[in-house]
């Protein structure tokens, strides 16, 4: 019966056209409207230097790993350096930021770094990025000398060099960990965030074809549904058939937008396609399962649940940052919950674990988020279809 009612939902899926359009043929023309529009996007916007300007005070004067840390990132002998910094007064610099000769400027008052930028951007976001780390760095430092002078002490060593005993700490510090550096020229990409978005997109809209076949097996929905209804098959069976055979036209979808992006458009994905795939496997199963669980707890029309799951698929890949880039940035910042939920973020964020980052930490953790939401959703259309009863059929 299992195998009968998945070359049923099979024949079922591959004889709707209009269904198939819109999860086989829409992303890859929508791929070749993100190649038109961001074919060009590398050059022209990648990061250039960032015009800084730093108050230059006595508490700057005092601050040494403040000074060197800017030093590194505006040292003229390294093309890609991150900042062309003018030492100037604070009124220069409310001068120079109103004339658009900088992007911001810092203020150093008491060991407490004040930004000041015109508007908020992506140059905006590093200057803030790396104000940030240099000061977790000096807190980090600063902690460790008080441990280290409180351990002289227990010792009854009150005759600390301080200094020497800061620079030591500091030089720990540095051989341990990853110098700022910019890599924006060789990591960042915009166009590939958008693709990432699009992948997702695919992915959920597989819903689409899980939610219509299982629309077609419900009893309040046609005469097969009727037949379903008063049959011996377990309505798990049903379900998990009906979905395996939307996730083979899915994944057979997938397959062939990848396969676009790759030979026709030559978008780069990196070196780990197993991990790529298994990211797709998973982001592809959330999709369906979702897809599932709408048309088995709402008591709405087949229209109506479509509209609401393309509504949640689209507010998703807006929020992981189809429509910008930076939306996702937002989201995480202000209401990082949203992120969490989100399937189409969890998809995004598996492949910038494997564009940029070097371990697979961050990756794991998207396709351990997808496969519980797969199976939460699974969980409840399973209860969600025992609990339907009817009247009459």
């Amino acid at each position: 019966m299992f195998k009968h009612n998945f070359k049923y939902s099979l024949k079922v899926l591959l004889k709707n056209k209009i269904l198939l359009f819109w999860t086989l043929a829409f992303p890859i023309i929508l791929g070749i409207f993100f190649n038109m529009a961001f074919s060009d996007i590398e050059n022209n916007e990648k990061l250039e230097v960032i015009n800084l300007a730093i108050i230059n005070n006595d508490d700057f004067d005092k601050n040494e790993m403040f000074k060197k840390a800017i030093q590194t990132l505006s040292d003229e002998t390294n093309e890609k350096r991150m900042f062309h910094t003018k030492y100037v007064s604070l009124e220069k610099a409310k001068e120079m930021l109103e004339d658009n000769e900088i992007t911001g400027y810092i203020l150093l008052e008491k060991q407490e770094a004040t930004i000041t930028v015109k508007q908020n951007g992506i140059n905006e976001t590093i200057i803030r990025y790396v104000v940030d780390e240099i000061q977790s760095n000096q807190e980090m430092i600063q902690n460790l000398v008080n441990t280290k002078i409180e351990e002289e002490a227990k010792q009854g060593n009150f005759n600390v060099n301080y200094e020497k005993l800061y620079q030591e700490v500091a030089d720990l510090i540095e051989d341990n960990k990853t110098p700022l550096k910019n890599i924006s020229n060789e990591k960042l990409s915009y166009t590939m965030i958008e693709y990432y978005t699009l992948i997702a997109m695919a992915c959920l809209y597989g819903g689409t074809l899980s939610m219509f076949i299982v629309n077609y097996k419900l009893p309040n929905r046609n005469q097969v549904g009727k037949r379903i209804a008063i049959s011996p098959i377990r309505k798990a069976k049903m379900l998990v058939a009906s979905l395996l055979a939307s996730f083979i036209i899915q994944l057979l979808g997938i397959t062939l937008l990848f396969l676009f992006l790759i030979f026709v458009l030559k978008v780069d994905f990196g070196t780990n396609l197993p991990l790529i795939l298994l990211l797709t496997v998973a982001g592809t199963l959330s999709g369906l399962s979702l897809g599932v669980a709408i048309a088995t707890l709402l008591k709405s029309s087949e229209n109506a649940k479509i509209g609401i799951l393309i509504g949640i698929t689209m507010l998703g890949c807006f929020l992981s940052g189809m429509m910008g880039i930076t939306m996702k940035y937002i989201v995480d910042k202000n209401v990082p919950i949203l992120n969490k939920i989100n399937p189409a973020s969890m998809i995004t964020d598996g492949f910038y674990s494997l564009y940029y980052y070097d371990t697979l930490e961050r990756f794991y953790v998207a396709v351990i988020s997808l496969v519980i939401f797969s199976a939460l959703m699974m969980i409840l259309s399973i209860k969600g279809l025992r609990r339907q009863k009817y009247d009459s059929i």
